[in-house]
């Protein structure tokens, strides 16, 4: 049975969310304050909607998938007027646990049934549906919600009560920045004793140092690109998170790289990409971290995966 869905915010990765839903048998329809996002929508049968409101009124499931927990904010409390009983929100955005689970029981308490459902893994496995979701709230919720959420991702983990999502998505946030500023320093370590870069990576996949972000982001700081479609501004939104959610613990990695990403956005500019710290690196040691035949773009060239809980 086909669902009405309403999908709000067609950003870098919001974008491709809703190409995947518009591949679907869904009704679907968007909002979003730019209205030259629209244009990389694709097979989008109803126009775009004029308003919160109007979205509201047309659909049955709300899914949000904006910037920063200002802009959710912002977007739930002046949506929530015009919802009721018939209505799911699955909020998609990576926030803050409080404002979550606070935004969830202002709208629970006009019936509306929620999920919290941050993803993980890259823009471009959110482009091809094979992108992790984090999924917290009522079980039975998420268990009704399956089919909807298996149109996005492929590996769906399911980890309980609103909140524990958001707080697991800055965890592991924060180490995949982590990750990759050590790997901007082993590269530069690398560089110096003039190992060949391309060979350094294949050394370090099939090590015990490597990482998603290895096998990712690496690629494109080698071909010179940095494209990651995650920008400064928001990964330092992420570790203000992450300070948060450590609020009283000694947390000096986390200090260290929030010092190093403010610096590197100050010096960079908050749309530069997150990758783009590396730079920083090669500034200060005068050398150039690039290799021969690694992709500017990063591309996951596998089909749409049929989803899975984990």
């Amino acid at each position: 049975m086909s669902k009405t869905i309403g999908f709000i915010g067609i950003g870098n990765v919001g974008s491709h969310l809703a190409n995947n839903l518009l591949k679907s048998k869904n009704n679907i329809y968007v909002y979003d304050k730019n209205i030259n996002s629209y244009s990389n929508l694709i097979n989008l049968k109803n126009k775009p909607c004029k308003n919160l409101e109007e979205i509201a009124m047309k659909s049955q499931i709300i899914i949000t998938c904006l910037p920063s927990p200002k802009a959710v904010n912002n977007v739930i409390k002046t949506i929530s007027k015009y919802l009721n009983k018939n209505h799911l929100w699955i909020e998609m955005s990576t926030t803050d646990k409080n404002e979550m689970i606070k935004l969830s029981k202002i709208v629970n308490s006009k019936g509306v049934k929620v999920l919290e459902c941050p993803i993980t893994g890259g823009e471009h496995r959110a482009k091809s549906g094979n992108i992790s979701i984090l999924a917290a709230g009522n079980k039975t919720t998420f268990r009704k919600s399956f089919p909807i959420l298996s149109l996005l991702g492929y590996e769906i983990l399911y980890c309980g009560k609103i909140g524990n999502a958001s707080i697991l998505k800055v965890i592991t946030n924060y180490l995949a920045s982590l990750h990759l500023l050590g790997i901007g320093e082993a590269l530069a370590v690398a560089k110096k004793n003039n190992l060949d870069l391309g060979l350094t990576y294949k050394a370090i996949k099939v090590s015990s140092g490597n990482s998603f972000v290895n096998e990712t982001e690496t690629k494109v700081i080698l071909a010179g690109s940095y494209d990651v479609g995650f920008t400064m501004d928001l990964v330092n939104k992420d570790l203000n998170l992450f300070s948060k959610l450590g609020k009283n613990l000694n947390l000096e990695l986390g200090n260290y790289l929030s010092r190093k990403f403010k610096h590197g956005m100050r010096v960079l500019g908050k749309k530069s990409f997150s990758t783009s710290v590396v730079k920083l690196i090669e500034e200060n040691e005068k050398i150039k971290l690039r290799a021969k035949n690694f992709p500017k773009q990063l591309v996951d060239n596998n089909k749409k995966q049929k989803a899975i809980q984990v």
